[in-house]
């Protein structure tokens, strides 16, 4: 689902443009030395376009390889936009508990964000009255244990057909696209539990939303000028055609989501409680609100609310699904001892179920061991400082944007030993977990803006990994050797495979 980000075509005129001004600037960092002691150390930047020409198509590669030569705390210039970028665990508690309230604001990303909070101005708000009211709202009414528990049979029913699915191709031989799998299974299952359809149900038009949510993904893993140049931005995204893409993607899903509101509005929808989807709760919160409620909760809400969980989950659960069994095709002592587990506790039952899930400790070790090595995003969602705070003995002051390089952290030698291995034996009688109370190890973050769908995203890829390594036994395509398996990423929003995770299955018997 993911295409690679291609160099943005504004960039080489902004590189020529800023070649001309560069021995006129030579000595401007003269005039600034003594402000700039008190900064974070960085690489030079060129006028203008500052770092971005040292970003590369692998941002997270990019600056951990810099970070070994400027320090765990690192001041960038992004166009006109100063970036800190933090690569160690200690730092990242930093800004993620220390400094959590004088770092929780969110800029307004034109591709990554824009799109998703076209809706809600309050999303951007720091730590504010109506953004309070809203994460109270996800987490006690959408994603609470008992609302997550209650898509359980929606979660079970799709990993069987998916099962099912494989089978058929595992009877004859033929290979079968892991990543173009799971991605299909968490678009299925979290449109049924936002929406209540599923993309083989008749009615709404889901096929053309899933036509919509692909190119929306590609866009938010793209560069925008307006990212990087505030004032003049928008201007070059008219331009490039960006901003006019962007609209109509907009346009598009919110006629799609207002579609999917009023056919909740015009059903008679006589369910129990606890199969409502998510629509279905907001519907009745907004029903149910009075004049004093501290938010006043709209369809616009509704729909920026269901699009967050829509996009965030179906692109992580995806990524962490697919580098599992990445890993475990290049690793066959891990994936032989992950199935006997599975196997021994399940027996002959012939079925897993969620029940079943906690019983499988060495492969909660494995997908640990994959969120470390592969963290489905590579950066924590960025964030801006608020106000002036010190971190290391240096000054960050406000409007600076922030990002966290979970990747960089995970591969630590400092944190980790053998931090290149795959080795998901280091996580036994370990302290360590990923909700958000150990710096080394971040893959949902941490905070105030730590991960609300943490629970929900990780029951799916247990619940789909368990039964892939229950029912077939895996092996590369075309007498591929493990160490031939080709494990880069692709760039875009999510920490993907770049080459689509194609295996042969085998029904166990």
């Amino acid at each position: 689902m993911n295409s690679e980000v291609q160099i943005p075509v504004w960039l080489p005129f902004l590189l020529l443009f800023s070649s001309l001004f560069f021995l006129m600037k030579k000595k401007i960092g003269a005039k600034r030395r003594t402000r700039s002691n008190q900064l974070p150390p960085g690489p030079p930047k060129l006028p203008i376009i500052g770092n971005l020409h040292q970003l590369g198509s692998l941002p997270h590669r990019s600056l951990q390889q810099l970070s070994k030569k400027y320090g765990p705390v690192m001041l960038l210039q992004l166009g006109s936009v100063p970036t800190l970028v933090v690569s160690s665990a200690k730092t990242a508690q930093q800004v993620l508990k220390t400094y959590d309230l004088e770092c929780c604001s969110r800029p307004l990303l034109a591709a990554t964000g824009r799109l998703s909070y076209s809706y809600l101005d309050v999303a951007f708000t720091p730590y504010g009255k109506h953004w309070k009211e809203m994460r109270k709202i996800c987490l006690l009414e959408l994603l609470s244990v008992k609302r997550v528990q209650s898509f359980r049979f929606i979660r079970e029913e799709e990993v069987a057909l998916m099962i099912d699915s494989i089978s058929q191709s595992s009877s004859s031989g033929n290979p079968v696209n892991l990543s173009y799998k799971s991605m299909s299974l968490n678009m299925e299952v979290i449109c049924r539990v936002a929406f209540g359809k599923s993309f083989r149900d008749g009615g709404l038009d889901v096929r053309k939303f899933q036509g919509l949510v692909q190119e929306a993904f590609s866009i938010m893993g793209s560069f925008s000028a307006s990212d990087f140049f505030p004032r003049v931005g928008r201007f070059i995204d008219r331009i490039t055609g960006m901003h006019g893409r962007l609209q109509r993607i907009f346009h598009d899903l919110d006629l799609f989501y207002q579609e999917v509101i009023d056919d909740h509005l015009r059903s008679e929808r006589h369910k129990q409680e606890e199969d409502d989807d998510i629509i279905d709760v907001l519907l009745k919160i907004k029903k149910n609100q009075t004049d004093s409620s501290a938010l006043q909760i709209t369809h616009d809400h509704i729909k920026a609310i269901t699009m967050n969980i829509f996009f965030a989950g179906v692109e992580t659960g995806a990524a962490v699904v697919e580098w599992v069994m990445a890993e475990l095709a290049r690793n066959p002592r891990v994936m032989k001892k992950a199935q006997e587990e599975i196997r021994n506790h399940i027996g002959e039952k012939g079925k897993i179920s969620e029940s079943d899930i906690d019983q499988l400790q060495y492969l909660k070790l494995v997908v640990k061991e994959a969120l470390r090595f592969h963290p489905p995003g590579a950066f924590l969602i960025p964030r801006e400082s608020r106000s002036q705070f010190t971190i290391n003995g240096y000054n960050v002051y406000p409007k600076t944007l922030i990002y966290v390089n979970v990747w960089a952290i995970g591969r630590d030698p400092e944190s980790w030993e053998n931090p290149g291995q795959f080795y998901p034996e280091r996580f036994i009688d370990s302290p360590l977990d990923y909700k958000g109370h150990h710096f080394e190890f971040l893959p949902f973050g941490a905070g105030r803006r730590g991960c609300p769908g943490m629970n929900m995203g990780l029951l799916m890829v247990e619940l789909a990994l368990a039964n892939l390594l229950y029912h077939f036994d895996w092996k590369l395509p075309n007498g591929l050797k493990e160490e031939d398996l080709n494990m880069e990423e692709a760039a875009g929003l999510s920490n993907h495979v770049k080459q689509a995770l194609v295996l042969v299955p085998t029904k166990h018997q």
